[in-house]
């Protein structure tokens, strides 16, 4: 992996079991996914590229709960021609959470019609 991002789980993301609620782990996702961009230099729609979520797969391993730190690593796993895979595996002290594998398609900035990434963005996100 190429890129950690923490999030410290917070109260209103834990659900009656007292851990956090499925659906949030994609936006735990969303946000290292766009700190790893930015720490690279980029923002979304750089280079007249954008990219949009084709697919997501999330897996558990186990739980966070209220008040953990949730460490997200965060890298590319496969190329293809317009889309790509980003792997998210989440840990708590080092013990695994979860991992998502997220599908994306790049897309000319501001359409929805797929395109490269440029050379330049994916020689970033494959550092």
């Amino acid at each position: 992996m190429t890129f950690r991002h923490s999030i410290r789980v917070r109260y209103a993301e834990v659900d009656a079991q007292g851990v956090v609620f499925n659906a949030h782990y994609l936006t735990y996702c969303d946000d290292a996914v766009g700190r790893w961009w930015t720490s690279n230099g980029l923002a979304f729609g750089d280079h007249g590229w954008d990219v949009m979520v084709k697919k997501a797969v999330v897996e558990w391993s186990g739980s966070a709960g209220f008040d953990e730190v949730l460490d997200i690593e965060v890298g590319v796993v496969r190329w293809g021609t317009t889309s790509h895979d980003v792997e998210c595996a989440g840990t708590v002290d080092g013990r695994p959470v979860f991992t998502a594998v997220i599908t994306y398609v790049g897309v000319a900035h501001g359409t929805k019609t797929p395109m490269p990434p440029p050379a330049e963005v994916r020689a970033l996100l494959s550092a």
